[in-house]
């Protein structure tokens, strides 16, 4: 095992079951759940353009809350590879209203905003979010103090470079060691901001300057990452390493990201960013009653 991994610490080693305090709401992370993603973009890689306005994106947000999603994450600044910045008053205007809309209509489901802008953190936990997705692992100036200031839960993502330019020629010397030793140093960070660490997932960034042969070693290592309890969100859905594997355009990748969320559930993940709502929520409702029966138990050591 790489020696940046190993310095994770055994946060939640003597918490059962995971409970995520996501402002005043909690989640239990006992069972694994199902992040629904819901893009107010005009430009996002796999939906955008189809909920850019309030009533589309609450009439998705109530359609995938019936098929099981556990949070909603709105997104309102694309961060596809090669994708434009948007500036903090059109995403405010984008998200606001649709994160005040669900919350007033569905008030006990978990809400995040996916998003690395400190105003947008602020205003969006103000109208309701609980919590904050950040690709950018609250790196920006004034991110990790307004996320502190919020009591809102955060997601610390890995990401080498920016989406403009990740995928132009993403390099490791060890892809684990450094996600472990960038996740390490995130946490601690956030630790010594006043986020306390029951507010806190990590989120290994599958696609976020990396190749396929990157995206793999992760997938492959989870055990490895999630070894200390740490609560970990996968997003795969539709993702372009499906697309290496199976040569498959985006509408056709659902069951090749269904069982890479099957697969990541079995390796211990207890978050799926996902698009395909109802069947990433049987897979890996599937996958969670065969680790309650034993799966991998009887595995030589």
């Amino acid at each position: 095992m790489s020696s940046a991994v190993a310095t994770f610490p055994s946060y939640y080693s003597h918490l059962l079951p995971m409970r995520l305090h996501c402002g005043s709401q909690i989640l239990d992370l006992s069972l694994p759940r199902v992040m629904a993603v819901l893009n107010v973009t005009p430009d996002s890689f796999s939906d955008g353009g189809c909920f850019q306005n309030i009533h589309a994106a609450l009439t998705r947000a109530t359609e995938m809350i019936a098929l099981g999603a556990g949070i909603i994450d709105v997104g309102g600044e694309s961060t596809r590879p090669g994708a434009a910045q948007v500036g903090v008053e059109e995403e405010l205007r984008r998200v606001v209203p649709v994160i005040e809309a669900i919350h007033r209509e569905h008030p006990q489901v978990i809400i995040s905003v996916d998003t690395s802008k400190p105003e947008v953190m602020k205003a969006a936990v103000a109208a309701g979010a609980g919590l904050i997705n950040d690709v950018r692992a609250l790196a920006l100036p004034g991110a990790l103090e307004a996320a502190a200031q919020t009591q809102a839960a955060v997601c610390l993502m890995h990401m080498q470079g920016q989406p403009d330019s990740m995928q132009v020629a993403p390099h490791y010397a060890d892809v684990l060691a450094d996600v472990g030793g960038f996740m390490a140093e995130r946490v601690q960070v956030s630790l010594e901001a006043g986020i306390a660490i029951n507010r806190i997932v990590i989120d290994p960034g599958i696609g976020f300057g990396k190749k396929l042969e990157h995206n793999l070693a992760l997938l492959a290592a989870l055990p490895e990452l999630l070894k200390h309890n740490l609560p970990i969100l996968i997003g795969v859905s539709r993702k372009s390493l499906i697309g290496q594997l199976l040569n498959r355009p985006i509408e056709q990748r659902m069951a090749g990201g269904v069982a890479l969320a099957t697969a990541s559930v079995l390796a211990g993940a207890r978050i799926i960013r996902a698009h395909d709502v109802a069947e990433t929520h049987d897979a890996i409702s599937i996958a969670h009653a065969l680790l309650q029966a034993g799966y991998g138990s009887n595995k030589s050591q």
